[in-house]
């Protein structure tokens, strides 16, 4: 299973002791020297606001996940070992326990997060509605279809693709067009 690819693994923990948690991994990487195998270590959080009952309004970071933790790393059997012996760590997230892997986040499942966290940026697409683009991935790569609305904050775009003499929307990421 040691591969050398950097992916995104969720470690549980006690909910309420993810922060120290995350200051235990810390130090952890550092004194053991697991920088080049463990990167970012992160709580994903997000901006609320609450009103108060006095009506006036509060912001305050929420977890959006409590009791877990991010992690991006490659795993090995040292890397996979100074997490789950790291104080507060209750397992990884997709391991059955027993010696077992944990399974990483697909790019689909992280992504999100690390966009809403500030950790991805979204690209803007060079092009507006109404375009003609060629699909280059997917089951109708080769096909030429025109943009109809554009999503930049998701990264993906709906294009109007000709099937069977019908006009039919099809939900693309950036990636998988290429302006004509």
């Amino acid at each position: 299973m040691d591969n050398n690819k950097r992916l995104w693994y969720i470690v549980q923990t006690y909910s309420g002791k993810e922060n120290s948690v995350k200051d235990n991994i810390l130090r952890r990487i550092e004194t053991m020297e697991m920088e080049n195998l463990i990167f970012q270590v992160m709580i994903p959080e997000e901006l609320k606001t609450e009103k108060k009952a006095d009506g006036s309004l509060k912001e305050k970071m929420v977890k959006m996940f409590p009791g877990y933790v991010f992690l991006e790393m490659i795993v090995t059997d040292d890397s996979w070992f100074v997490i789950r012996n790291t104080p507060g760590v209750t397992g990884f997230l997709g391991s059955s326990g027993g010696g077992t892997k944990p399974i990483p986040l697909l790019p689909d499942e992280i992504n999100p997060i690390l966009k809403q966290c500030g950790l991805l940026s979204v690209q803007k697409l060079n092009a507006k509605p109404g375009q003609k683009v060629k699909l280059a991935a997917g089951p109708f790569a080769g096909q030429v279809g025109i943009i109809e609305s554009i999503d930049d904050e998701k990264g993906q775009v709906m294009v109007l693709v000709d099937m069977f003499g019908r006009k039919t929307p099809i939900e693309l990421d950036f990636a998988e067009i290429e302006v004509i």
